[in-house]
């Protein structure tokens, strides 16, 4: 029928336009929803993979084919300081003021501070530089280079500061010290050693009247096992051993018969 130029279908045929756009939505919103099924189960896949599990890292000591050295741990960049170590004091940290070797001891030299350079002094620097800082140590008797002994007008005129600026970093054919030895443990083995140029070169005068009666007195064994004849217990000074000097190896003393 013709209604205002306009075509109207009545009946079976309006009833199967209805129907076929209705199985077309139908038909849109399967694959709507199969495409959002599929894209949930790929993001859900992505998420049970294994890198949370096997990392991309590696652990310590482990080898690696990416550095031309085979290992996977990188040293430290030259210059890196630890986050908590804060130089708030140049001068204790490194003994150098303004380039310059520092003059005074940061501390008092008390007996406690002593004992403690004394312990430090026999554990690291006595094998080179001897009991008496002498530069007699076995280890220079025994063919190593002989250090310069601390009773030379040099040394004992020499500022704190360029000790603790040996012991850290080193000089010559000695090496730094600077990880076995605390900053605090370098300025009390100074100390120490600036006990030992004064018991070279003191008088009597300069003993304490209390202990003077003590000097000359046989001693029994120290705690680090030296013996001795000295005014200071523990710090008696080692007998004198007779090297030959083609060797630097002490001679043998053949049992008699």
């Amino acid at each position: 029928m013709e209604h205002s130029g306009q075509v109207r279908v009545e009946g079976s045929c309006a009833f199967q336009a209805r129907n076929a756009r209705s199985l077309g939505l139908r038909s849109l919103t399967t694959s709507t929803r199969a495409a959002l099924g599929m894209t949930i189960a790929v993001l859900l896949l992505a998420g049970c993979r294994q890198d949370m599990h096997n990392q991309p890292k590696f652990k310590p000591l482990r080898t690696s084919e990416f550095f031309p050295d085979g290992r996977s741990a990188r040293p430290l960049v030259a210059g890196t300081v630890d986050r908590n170590q804060i130089n708030e004091d140049p001068a204790y940290e490194t003994g150098l003021q303004n380039s310059q070797a520092v003059l005074t001891l940061p501390f008092p030299a008390t007996r406690p501070v002593l004992e403690r350079g004394r312990e430090r002094f026999n554990i690291y620097c006595m094998p080179c530089h001897g009991e008496l800082a002498d530069g007699n140590g076995m280890v220079a008797q025994r063919g190593y280079l002989h250090p310069p002994s601390f009773h030379d007008d040099r040394l004992r005129q020499a500022p704190v500061g360029h000790f603790f600026d040996v012991i850290t970093n080193g000089l010559g054919g000695m090496p730094d010290y600077a990880q076995q030895v605390t900053v605090e443990d370098r300025w009390k083995i100074i100390a120490y050693i600036r006990a030992l140029q004064l018991s070279q070169h003191a008088a009597v005068a300069d003993v304490p009247a209390d202990i003077r009666g003590q000097l000359g007195q046989p001693l029994p064994p120290s705690n680090e096992g030296i013996t001795g004849t000295t005014g200071v217990r523990g710090m008696a000074p080692p007998e004198p051993r007779q090297l030959p000097p083609q060797t630097g190896v002490p001679e043998r003393k053949e049992n008699k018969q």
